[in-house]
């Protein structure tokens, strides 16, 4: 098993983890809702988004936190849904990677969702959130 070394492993990493996801009994129904069949605009960003956090290439412009606290307000998202997300995800590139950067992979992914499910608590509270 090699490490992630490239733009296409993380597409390949993306389209595993998704695909789970999209039959998960907790998240499917969230990521159904929002995103629906059209998964054509989604996986772009996200390919760019992982692009960026594991090899710092260029091309990823949003706000995680921002859209995540948007969705929150249409289908709340609880601790459980993150550590759903967040297992799979290890799921997956245990499955597929080994090496320094499915490490990073796992870690910013563990960091992502702590930070993203705090920020959705305190928009919940009132808190003004940070991107």
């Amino acid at each position: 098993m090699n490490d992630i070394t490239n733009r296409t492993d993380i597409e390949h990493l993306i389209d595993t983890f998704y695909s789970k996801v999209r039959k998960d009994d907790l998240l499917g129904p969230i990521f159904d809702t929002i995103i629906g069949n059209d998964w054509s605009h989604h996986l772009p960003i996200m390919y760019k988004f992982w692009d960026m956090v594991l090899f710092s290439a260029p091309g990823y412009a949003g706000s995680p936190v921002r859209k995540h606290t948007d969705i929150d307000k249409k289908m709340p998202m609880d601790r459980p849904h993150f550590d759903r997300w967040l297992a799979i995800w290890i799921e997956t590139v245990d499955e597929m990677f080994v090496g320094e950067y499915a490490d990073m992979a796992k870690n910013k992914a563990s960091l992502m969702a702590n930070l993203i499910h705090m920020k959705i608590q305190m928009s919940r509270e009132g808190f003004e959130t940070l991107n």
